[in-house]
């Protein structure tokens, strides 16, 4: 059966980097993070643009699909980086909103372990990042508290470098076992 871990946090919290090293070590497939992935294409097509709430659905129907292809995938682990609590918290972040349909979907795809990622290391800026600073802890508590008020499986991960990391594979081994 194969186990779906997400990767979570506020921005710039090494979970992309993660999710690599995660993959390498445990033979596993890397879901990347399909917002980067859609946004990359907007702003380079217009360096100005501005994401709209229909955009941030169409990420998280991206998202859905990248976890049924992750269900589908034949390996034992997989490794989404980013899922719907950070899309639902997103929406009410930046519109104060969601769409109605969000609470259904992180109900109906169950996610066997999320690694939530602190933001115990440097803030690195790049044109997609736009919560640094207090933002970031604040996010960070807010989706802590989404998982906990759930009652979902995580593990805080914390470190630099490869003790980042060191962290990350104690969890996975330590939860699945």
């Amino acid at each position: 059966m194969s186990k779906i871990i997400v990767l979570t946090g506020p921005e710039s919290t090494a979970k992309s980097t993660l999710c690599q090293a995660l993959v390498d070590h445990f033979d596993a497939r890397a879901f990347p993070e399909f917002a980067r992935e859609y946004l990359n294409v907007k702003y380079s097509d217009d360096p100005n643009y501005q994401y709209t709430f229909e955009d941030v659905e169409l990420i998280t129907k991206g998202q859905l699909l990248q976890y049924e292809n992750a269900k589908r995938s034949g390996f034992e682990y997989n490794f989404l980086d980013t899922w719907l609590i950070v899309t639902k918290v997103w929406f009410q972040w930046a519109y104060g909103k969601e769409p109605d349909w969000i609470e259904e979907s992180i109900s109906t795809h169950p996610v066997d372990l999320y690694l939530l990622c602190k933001p115990d290391i440097e803030w690195k800026s790049d044109h997609l990042r736009e919560n640094g600073g207090d933002s970031r802890i604040k996010l960070y508590e807010t989706y802590k508290r989404e998982l906990i008020d759930r009652n979902l499986p995580f593990a805080e991960i914390e470190g630099e470098g490869i003790e980042r990391i060191d962290c990350a594979i104690r969890q996975v081994r330590s939860f699945f076992q």
